[in-house]
């Protein structure tokens, strides 16, 4: 299992997919071997995803650098260094010890997912030299119209998607937005491109610690729990909603709080905040260990989400973990995308699109006077967003893999 996302890397919820895979392997037959990168190559780092590798996983990481860190001088380094990205350098030692663990273990399959590009690129790599069967896990779309922006960087994305979709045994996607992407792009391969989505680990809502008491009278919680991007899930139009809200007189500091919990862009919200004057409304809180971060979401009042039209053929991770929470969840996004549609799909439709202050402003109004009408997903959806259940469509890919191969 090549991946770059796995314990201790910290902020990313792809760590997921991979640890999940890897914990309920064994339940179909199939035990997982992990080759990551060094830490170094993290941004940051955090130990409380690693008591929950499975006792005696082999992990191996291989040497790898972030050019943009390790290599930039006076904030610059060669467009070369980060082709396909800025951790290409994991490449050489991965192939090396790949093959290494191939010979040592008998390996039957290969899989790898992105991002990071060049996890597919090694696995590319390793699969020619070796012959066994790879399953190449997209998630998202690769090279798509106008990204990435660089065009060299769009080059090599292409060049390795097109080499996936040719030499691998199927290329699986998160989305139905993505698979119909690729079978409309690759209509040859089209029985090979699979959807596996992904979803929610229930052992790890159980073993959550208890939501945080609030005393009477606090504020009502809106939650936003992880990433926020610039542009997949720009706040600007949700502070405008808020500041129409209370001018209006429909919003006062200690009625409500909109709290972003490790959004990574920080700077961005604090300037919103303080352009839109919304101290005692918008509360930033840095990031916090994963069953933290799910006891919060079970203890809020409500649950929000952010994803922009340019997204429309994927779906957040934290979607999923949303539905299981079973609170409030209140989504501004594109009703014609994919994460829209997962919503519908589970009896959600408290939905306004992330561009338009006004429908904002009204969805948010709806929350703050209780209604909660159409904002919580059914027991089936929940049910069917398992981990679990995802991992046994994983498993029929590599029983079916390593059939044809022998």
């Amino acid at each position: 299992m090549v991946a770059y996302h796995f314990p201790p890397l910290a902020g990313s919820s792809g760590i997921q997919r991979t640890l999940r895979f890897l914990q309920h392997l064994p339940a179909h037959g199939w035990e997982g071997v992990v080759l990551s990168t060094h830490p170094r190559a993290y941004e940051r780092c955090s130990d409380d995803l690693q008591a929950e590798i499975p006792a005696g996983t082999r992990v191996v990481r291989a040497q790898a650098w972030d050019s943009a860190r390790h290599f930039a001088l006076m904030g610059r380094y060669p467009r070369a260094w980060a082709l396909p990205d800025r951790w290409c350098s994991w490449q050489f030692d991965a192939v090396r010890k790949g093959l290494a663990l191939i010979r040592e273990l008998d390996i039957d399959a290969i899989w790898t997912t992105y991002p990071i590009a060049t996890a597919h690129r090694i696995g590319g790599t390793l699969q020619q030299r070796t012959g066994l069967p790879w399953i190449a896990d997209f998630r998202d779309p690769m090279a798509q119209e106008g990204y990435p922006a660089d065009p060299r960087t769009w080059r090599a994305f292409a060049d390795i998607e097109v080499s996936a979709v040719e030499h691998a045994h199927a290329c699986v996607f998160a989305t139905p937005g993505s698979l119909r992407l690729y079978r409309e792009r690759y209509p040859a391969a089209k029985a090979r491109l699979e959807l596996i989505e992904n979803g929610y680990d229930e052992a790890s809502f159980t073993a959550a610690p208890a939501p945080a008491t609030r005393p009477a009278g606090a504020p009502k919680l809106l939650l936003h729990s992880g990433i926020v991007y610039p542009s997949e899930r720009d706040p600007t139009h949700l502070f405008e909603a808020l500041a129409l809200l209370r001018d209006r007189g429909a919003l006062q500091v200690g009625q409500a709080c909109v709290r972003f919990r490790a959004a990574v862009h920080d700077d961005l919200l604090r300037s919103l905040r303080d352009r839109h004057r919304l101290d005692g409304i918008v509360d930033i809180a840095p990031a916090v260990p994963y069953r933290e971060a799910l006891a919060e979401m079970l203890g809020a009042d409500g649950l929000l989400l952010l994803q922009a039209a340019n997204c429309n053929d994927q779906v957040p991770a934290k979607v999923y973990e949303y539905l299981r929470a079973r609170r409030p969840l209140l989504a501004l996004t594109d009703a014609a995308g994919d994460t829209a549609q997962v919503l519908s799909r589970s009896g959600i439709s408290t939905v306004a699109p992330l561009d338009q202050p006004g429908s904002i402003a009204a969805l948010l109004a709806r929350w703050l006077a209780g209604d909660d009408t159409g904002s919580r997903a059914n027991d089936a959806a929940v049910l069917a967003a398992s981990r679990e259940g995802r991992t046994a469509q994983l498993a029929a890919l590599l029983d079916s893999a390593t059939l044809e191969s022998s």
